[in-house]
């Protein structure tokens, strides 16, 4: 990948003349999204993240931090320890330009499991690092397996069902091919065209019954505006 997201975010962070981030899916035409939203305090943040964040206790992985709000308001504001992750070198070191004590460029799949968290975050859509429907358990067991006993994982994400047309039965029209939620990402950052990726997104139910199949319990939390939910898996 060329990590033109990381390149938004450190060009946010550096003052080098960021531009907006425009963003495509495979079901969704093109959209612009300031950069500035990655880099919201705490009372700018959907109800979700703040719920989440509310929740978070004892020793805290963020995965997919990107410009580490998440993990800021945590380690200052909170006082925990926080380790954020992100696949992105740009966007850790603009993690690490803004403070964040225990920053790292590394897949959550790579992770020692030798090293437990109390609390595992995984927002903005978190189940989109899973990518694909059939990848859910290899991630869930990694998560579980990084795990105190008595752990959490907080992950937050949508039922993109209202995207699709609906037939005059009230049928909605989907694709047979796979389930609806798994989508390919297009990010274009100041002229230059991302490679493509995949992205998941999943309905409560169904991130429940993978839930239940890799052995944690799942409490659905908190229902947003737009579909979307934070969910509590636990050991």
């Amino acid at each position: 990948m060329k990590d033109l997201f990381g390149k938004a975010i450190l060009d946010y962070q550096t003052n080098n003349s960021p531009e907006d981030i425009i963003t495509e899916t495979s079901i969704s035409e093109a959209d612009e999204m300031n950069v500035s939203y990655l880099f919201r305090s705490y009372k700018e943040m959907p109800k979700l993240e703040q719920k989440a964040l509310q929740l978070a206790k004892g020793k805290v992985l963020d995965v997919g931090s990107g410009a580490g709000s998440h993990a800021l308001y945590l380690q200052n504001e909170r006082k925990l320890e926080v380790t954020a992750i992100d696949i992105s070198e740009n966007a850790i070191k603009a993690c690490e330009l803004r403070g964040l004590k225990n920053a790292e460029v590394v897949n959550v799949l790579d992770l020692d499991t030798c090293e437990k968290f109390d609390t595992i975050l995984l927002l903005m859509n978190g189940t989109g690092v899973f990518g694909k429907l059939n990848q859910i358990t290899t991630y869930l067991q990694k998560l579980k397996n990084l795990l105190n006993d008595g752990g959490q994982i907080l992950i937050d994400s949508s039922d993109i069902i209202y995207m699709f047309d609906q037939d005059e039965d009230g049928a909605y029209e989907i694709n047979a091919n796979g389930y609806y939620g798994e989508l390919t990402f297009n990010i274009e950052y100041k002229g230059e065209k991302e490679d493509e990726f995949d992205w998941l997104y999943l309905d409560y139910n169904t991130l429940q019954n993978a839930a239940h199949a890799n052995g944690l319990e799942c409490e659905l939390i908190l229902e947003g505006k737009h579909y979307d939910y934070l969910a509590r898996l636990t050991n």
